[in-house]
């Protein structure tokens, strides 16, 4: 990046997990979803193979977030190894698809003629929402290289937007998208309530296909699905009968499978890793009974203008909201986004982590009570901070306030980034905030929905940076990059999280009217501008009245945006400066296994203690808050920040960031921790 100088930390930091994400990330993904059976089951169902489909009825979609995260990843880099891969698996859906759309390996190899009947707990329609979403990611990824993939109707090409190509051959996977979303038009539209998703992610692919197409049809479906949660009669009757249903049928699918092998002592069947660890607390299990029967679990207990807490599912939550926040966007609906602000409000006040981490409850892996956050049973799941992301993402969108990129970076950084380790070959599913043993990052898990999940996510990054509107110019995240401008280009170098100095330079073809938004963090305490090298005033767009009543000490409505408008030359530089001092966040003395103690953060990051760095014993630390210092140290854990203090019995304690523990084998850590004034 020309003309923008150092002193910088010495690799960029988001340059170096992203190259972890497309270099090792996504091929051995690839693998795990070869050696646990989850791709040649859609051969299997292609008849491109002999064998037993394996693994969970809802596997399909662990393969579709791969090709969605492949697809992502290859936009930018072009590897000819992956597109290898993304162009087999693609022309293999092609085949496993049916004639009239329907592609469910499970029900197409088990139950051929049973079809919609499980929709509460059989995942059909999330897993076709996530084939949906692959579609569009790889047609953006592909479209513009070579439509040489697809035999299209002319009516799908005009969907699609493609009107001066010829296509040809069979592997576009936007075709299979469309075929399957227009299976649900003609099957979903006008159904009676009860055809409704009881995991949400339809909603959200319908959204985006109509989006990309332009064909409002799609988010006319997806408007329908969300106006019929709550409105099923007799929903405990109906859950119980479906659940009864799913697992009698996979009762019988084991017995299948037992009988198979028998028959085929020659194949060795494959075996799903481990679940993922977690602890129960004794009671759990019959809150999860509650909540499923009330359909809280489920968001199926009130009409969508009536959910305003965090309930249930925290995935499905995040998921049901993403869609209601887009939906509200594209068609301009304030009641919608009323109840989306008042519920966000009530997550993020009460019912969400310090790191942002969304599931106090295992089995559940939900939401508990308000300020009920025990630090080692959480569950926080990486999903659901990923969900947590897209729809943070459609309330800035939506809004144009600084709160919601706010907690943005703040869960991107500490509770998505922990999911997956330094090496991209290691994750954590659920994400506590203590740990007294037990809990290692593991290479796949029995139910993998987080490490493609994950992937794509961070793929996706930089297109989030940045948004632009006639001459208005948002920087949301500072991630550096090279930024497309209607009028030329915006290049970024960020220091961030390490340090708060974050370059800007602006490449126009002439002279333009800008109004540049630069968002100033919750977490600073100062912030300075300064342009060509003169300081410059900060006009900042602040919200009255702001106020939080947060459990965990977090208050984003302090974010906001400062305003830069004026006439940019080419070659203009800015420099934002933003303070990042340590800060101890005071934790609600009604929260369990942590109230009262503090969680150290700086800048965006959260802190914990390691054992690996603390001879000493990290759950009984009680810190001078005096003592403690920040540095940073490269090449240690891959380089990073660092902050040290001294006891009250003069021990030396060392905190690295939350999302970097467990990177060194097996481990106790803990966030939390006294100080002398508790």
């Amino acid at each position: 990046m020309t003309d923008i100088h150092d002193p910088f930390p010495p690799t960029d930091f988001w340059q170096q997990r992203l190259a972890v994400n497309s270099g090792s990330a996504i091929f051995h993904q690839w693998q795990q979803l070869e050696t646990t059976g989850c791709i040649d089951n859609f051969r299997i169902t292609a008849g491109l193979k002999e064998g037993f489909r394996e693994g969970f009825f809802f596997a399909d979609s662990d393969a579709y977030k791969w090709l969605d995260a492949a697809a992502r990843i290859y936009a930018r880099s072009r590897d000819t190894k992956l597109k290898a891969l993304i162009d087999e698996f693609a022309g293999i859906l092609v085949k496993a698809q049916a004639e009239d759309g329907y592609l469910y390996t499970f029900n197409q190899v088990f139950y051929p003629e049973r079809r919609w009947d499980t929709l509460q707990v059989g995942h059909e329609l999330y897993c076709i929402g996530h084939l949906i979403e692959a579609g569009i990611s790889h047609h953006i990824a592909t479209a513009k290289e070579s439509l040489a993939q697809a035999t299209l109707k002319a009516g799908d090409l005009v969907k699609a937007g493609i009107t001066d190509h010829v296509v040809t051959g069979e592997e576009y996977v936007l075709q299979v998208a469309l075929k399957a979303a227009d299976l649900l038009l003609g099957t979903f539209m006008d159904a009676e309530p009860v055809f409704v998703d009881g995991h949400e992610e339809i909603e959200i692919a319908l959204m985006e296909l109509s989006r990309h197409t332009g064909d409002p049809v799609y988010r006319k479906l997806a408007r329908r699905f969300l106006e019929r949660r709550g409105s099923i009669k007799g929903f405990t009757r109906h859950f119980i009968t479906e659940t009864l249903r799913m697992a009698g049928r996979v009762k019988h699918v084991t017995e299948l499978r037992k009988q198979y092998y028998q028959a085929h002592p020659q194949q060795e069947p494959n075996t799903l890793p481990r679940h993922n660890q977690h602890k129960i607390p004794l009671l759990t299990p019959l809150r999860f009974l509650v909540s499923a029967l009330s359909g809280r679990y489920t968001q199926q207990h009130a009409p969508l203008n009536r959910q305003i807490n965090a309930e249930g599912h925290a995935v499905r939550f995040t998921y049901l909201n993403t869609a209601a926040a887009m939906l509200a966007n594209d068609e301009q609906d304030d009641s919608l986004r009323e109840t989306l602000e008042r519920t966000w409000q009530s997550m993020t006040e009460r019912r969400m982590y310090v790191t942002g981490g969304l599931g106090a409850l295992p089995l559940i892996e939900g939401f508990g009570r308000d300020a009920e956050l025990p630090p080692e049973s959480a569950y926080a799941e990486t999903c659901a901070a990923l969900g947590s992301l897209s729809w943070n993402r459609e309330m800035g969108r939506l809004t144009h306030e600084a709160k919601y990129e706010d907690l943005f970076e703040w869960q991107l950084y500490n509770a998505a980034l922990v999911g997956m380790g330094l090496d991209g070959k290691s994750y954590f599913y659920n994400n506590p905030l203590s740990c007294r043993g037990g809990l290692e990052r593991a290479a796949w898990y029995d139910v993998p929905c987080c490490p493609s999940n994950l992937s794509r996510t961070l793929a996706a990054l930089a297109g989030e940076a940045i948004s632009t509107r006639e001459n208005e110019i948002r920087v949301q995240q500072y991630t550096s990059g090279e930024y497309p401008l209607p009028c030329g280009t915006l290049a970024v170098k960020s220091a961030l999280p390490w340090e708060g100095r974050v370059l800007l330079k602006f490449t126009l073809e002439q002279p333009a009217v800008l109004r540049l938004h630069l968002r100033v963090p919750a977490w600073t305490r100062d912030a300075l501008l300064s342009i060509n090298g003169e300081e410059q005033p900060l006009a900042l767009m602040v919200e009255d009245n702001v106020h939080s009543r947060s459990v965990v000490d977090l208050h984003f409505e302090q974010a906001n945006y400062a305003v830069v408008e004026r006439v940019f030359q080419d070659g203009d530089q800015l420099e934002l400066r933003l303070s990042m001092p340590l800060l101890l966040r005071r934790m609600d003395k009604r929260i369990p296994g942590c109230g009262g103690k503090v969680a150290l953060t700086r800048g965006p990051l959260v802190y914990c203690l390691e054992s690996p760095d603390n001879p000493a014993e990290i759950f009984r630390a009680r810190i001078d808050p005096r003592t403690l210092h920040y540095e940073y140290r490269q090449g240690f854990i891959g380089g990073t920040g660092v902050v040290e203090g001294i006891s009250t019995k003069g021990e030396v304690f060392r905190w690295i960031p939350y999302f970097l523990w467990g990177n060194r084998g097996a481990s106790k850590m803990t966030v939390f921790f006294n100080t002398e004034v508790n």
